[in-house]
């Protein structure tokens, strides 16, 4: 875990956006000697993001399950994956 002073981001910004990058951690900031603030690089922040949302999504449907929602079956999901590849090959590539 990266703990700095706050200070830290004003004088040595390269250095920690550096660290964020090579180790895709975020850096803790403190001022007065607690917890401040949470910097981290775009791309750890993306892929974070796309997971709380995918998390998110699942918990969702494992809830609908749990209701007693149905589901699909292998074969169906096999078909509608088969129809949507179709469609898009219809396309073409030039999107």
């Amino acid at each position: 875990m990266n703990i700095r002073p706050s200070a830290a981001i004003r004088q040595n910004y390269n250095e920690i956006a550096e660290i964020c990058r090579k180790t895709a951690e975020p850096v803790f900031l403190t001022k007065n000697g607690e917890g401040d603030l949470v910097v981290m690089d775009i791309g750890t922040y993306s892929r974070r993001e796309k997971m709380l949302k995918l998390r998110e999504e699942l918990l969702a449907v494992e809830e609908d399950r749990l209701r007693g929602s149905r589901g699909c079956s292998v074969s169906e999901v096999s078909a509608m994956m088969r129809a949507a590849i179709k469609e898009a090959a219809g396309r073409g590539t030039t999107e």
